[in-house]
């Protein structure tokens, strides 16, 4: 391989890391942008009653089913698990939403009101 054609490889090999690294930095800051969004969500789910009320729910309908309900925050959401459902809440810029999974497969997703009783989106997503 000739010094040029060496230096024209560099080059576009050059090229083509910035164009990609400019697509991460808009991936990056449209993540960030959307985070900032949420966060008022993410600070009424964490400290609100009705994310009480609804893990004394699902521990009671797991109870009941003779099943563990396995509850996690993993970052600003909150995840319970039962067997092979999982129910997720996601924080976003328009409010709570609420996916309901069976076996990794989203099933049903909605925003949910916190001023609603949680003991009908457990019935929900058990059913």
């Amino acid at each position: 391989m000739s010094f040029l054609d060496n230096l024209e490889s560099n080059l576009n090999a050059l090229e083509r890391q910035q164009e990609s690294s400019g697509d991460d930095r808009r991936r990056q800051e449209q993540d960030r942008a959307e985070a900032i969004a949420a966060q008022p969500w993410a600070e009424t789910l964490r400290q609100s009653d009705f994310t009480r009320r609804l893990m004394d729910e699902a521990v009671a309908a797991g109870h009941s089913r003779r099943t563990k309900v396995y509850i996690t925050w993993i970052g600003t959401t909150l995840r319970l698990e039962a067997r092979e459902r999982r129910l997720e809440l996601r924080p976003t810029a328009e409010g709570v939403r609420a996916v309901a999974l069976e076996n990794g497969v989203e099933t049903s997703a909605r925003i949910i009101d916190l001023a609603e009783d949680p003991a009908l989106l457990v019935r929900a997503w058990l059913s």
